[in-house]
């Protein structure tokens, strides 16, 4: 696995020296010799390559990461440019376009998000090719609960997207006043139309940076 080597070193390292990370790492490490595990080992921390902690502005929680070949790289609801656009990402474009009026684009690459500050992290890091899920429950969901924790301990605004239930049971770990908390359905075509759709919590995360003195987001992704 790729290491950490940014500030999120600091906040995340004594996860590094439990008992359930140490399990965790054998499983990981057992799982890419033996079968096909997205993303690649090289991007499974991408999300905390491209957004160092202190530039967090919104954290946009996902569950894990996408299992087919070659979409995955390390960042939740993000897919490599060449790959058709997944349904819940195509759902999170309509919304950008009637909140924002950002045009759809051609791709579903989501780096430009991170580099703005967004922390596009997965609830679990790995997954076995074709196997939905296959990884959870592995000790992934405590290494992720303890990058939450250190979310919601920095002393400035953030903006946390709990989108769908799975995501919605941190809401508990969000203690922060300083911090807005986003809640609505998920973006999937199963639930979109319960309250995704004009949840507007694009332009809601910009209006509450902007309020605060900090640059807003420039969500639209360009056409590649």
């Amino acid at each position: 696995m790729g290491m950490i080597t940014n500030d999120w070193l600091e906040a995340i390292q004594p996860e590094f020296s439990k008992p359930y990370y140490k399990e965790l790492y054998s499983f990981v490490k057992d799982e890419y010799s033996k079968t096909i595990v997205y993303p690649p080992a090289e991007d499974i921390f991408n999300a905390f390559h491209f957004t160092p902690l202190k530039d967090v502005k919104v954290l946009l929680l996902g569950q894990d990461p996408y299992h087919n070949v070659n979409q995955a790289h390390g960042l939740s609801f993000s897919v490599l440019p060449g790959n058709d656009i997944p349904p819940s990402l195509q759902n999170i474009y309509k919304e950008l376009h009637d909140d924002l009026g950002c045009y759809i684009p051609n791709n579903g690459y989501l780096k430009k998000w991170a580099d703005q500050g967004v922390l596009l992290l997965n609830t679990v890091l790995t997954v076995r090719a074709h196997q939905a899920n296959s990884h959870q429950g592995h000790g992934w969901e405590q290494f992720t609960d303890a990058v939450i924790e250190a979310v919601n301990a920095q002393d400035r605004p953030i903006v946390i997207f709990l989108w769908g239930s799975p995501a919605q049971k941190k809401a508990k770990m969000l203690t922060n006043p300083k911090h807005l908390v986003l809640k609505c359905p998920h973006p999937s075509p199963l639930s979109a139309y319960r309250g995704f759709f004009g949840c507007k919590h694009f332009s809601k995360a910009n209006e509450f940076l902007k309020a605060n003195g900090i640059e807003p987001i420039d969500w639209q992704i360009e056409n590649i």
